[in-house]
């Protein structure tokens, strides 16, 4: 029996419950934050638990004083991992789920049950649930196709905020779905350059340089930062700039960045073949890289996971980065 943590108390996860007056509910008014694990130690724990607060800090949601430290919530995911370890399989991999809510809309503060003031609930799951199906990605590459659904831009929604209302992420992926085959959404800003995926950050290399949309109308992801700390320690040159469909097209290789799969190679983009639907180096390198540094074989643990699970066919994206 795997075990939460809501609002100060450890409970078992199959008690976890959101009140239907809670602004999560009715607005979608919540930022979270999803990690994962190498050989069961925390990736990147801290940028993410920082960037979670500045989502809170933007947003005005208010938090007991007791737990406004990175290091309080560190202890606490530390705390819920170890005791949940015991139900994971030897190699499974964490999965850290933290939502912060508003908690209940003032007309409802006097309703049973409700919780009043933030409403903070920390989920620990396998890693494998999220990357089901993916092995055969890193064989093939997968194919993005540019949606009608827009990025949102700062006027709008303010993308650097990793929030829950994501309706806007569920209609791209839609859209892809249209589309015959296994497809992943890419959406391009009101300005008509390449954003970002429905979780995950977008890389091109062409002419020996690696480029990613500028920071402007998407979520900075953390492995997408991870990119560029590689690309600084191993002499990479990189470069973020508004970037064409065009570019994409012509481009020699094109990856993409998320916390649980960290690179997946897109070898297609609507459906048209990227340098001959060949994985490119820079994707294999990077891949391999960021293996050495977590100790891990990123695409083998993957390949495993599915072999376990008898699934090599892939299954639709999530919401990642």
């Amino acid at each position: 029996m795997r075990h939460i943590w809501h609002n100060g108390e450890i409970k078992p996860e199959s008690e976890a419950k959101v009140s239907v007056y809670d602004s999560a509910m009715l607005f979608g008014d919540t930022v979270f934050e999803m990690t994962r694990s190498f050989n069961k130690v925390h990736f990147k724990l801290n940028e993410h638990i920082e960037r979670l607060f500045h989502s809170m800090s933007y947003l005005n949601i208010g938090i007991n004083p007791d737990w406004a430290d990175i290091k309080f919530f560190q202890r606490i995911c530390y705390q819920l991992s170890e005791l949940n370890d015991k139900e994971f399989q030897q190699d499974d991999e964490h999965r850290l789920m933290i939502n912060v809510s508003r908690g209940a809309l003032g007309i409802y503060k006097d309703v049973e049950g409700v919780v009043n003031g933030t409403n903070i609930m920390i989920t620990d799951f396998p890693l494998r649930w999220t990357v089901n199906g993916f092995g055969k990605y890193y064989d093939y590459g997968i194919n993005m196709v540019i949606v009608n659904q827009r990025a949102l831009s700062h006027s709008q929604i303010e993308p650097k905020i990793k929030h829950r209302s994501r309706l806007y992420l569920q209609m791209a992926n839609i859209q892809a779905s249209r589309f015959k085959g296994d497809n992943w959404a890419l959406m391009l800003d009101e300005d008509g350059y390449i954003a970002e995926g429905t979780g995950d950050n977008i890389f091109m290399a062409k002419n020996g340089v690696i480029y990613t949309p500028e920071g402007r109308n998407i979520l900075r992801g953390i492995s997408r930062q991870f990119i560029f700390d590689l690309c600084d320690k191993y002499g990479y040159k990189y470069c973020e700039k508004n970037i064409e469909p065009y570019d994409l097209y012509n481009a020699d290789e094109v990856f993409i960045t998320g916390t649980p799969f960290c690179i997946l190679p897109v070898t297609k983009i609507d459906g048209k073949e990227i340098n001959h639907g060949i994985i490119g180096d820079y994707t294999l390198q990077l891949l391999k890289i960021w293996g050495n540094e977590v100790g891990i074989d990123i695409r083998k643990q993957i390949k495993n996971w599915d072999l376990q699970n008898n699934n090599t066919e892939g299954v639709s994206p999530y919401i990642f980065k």
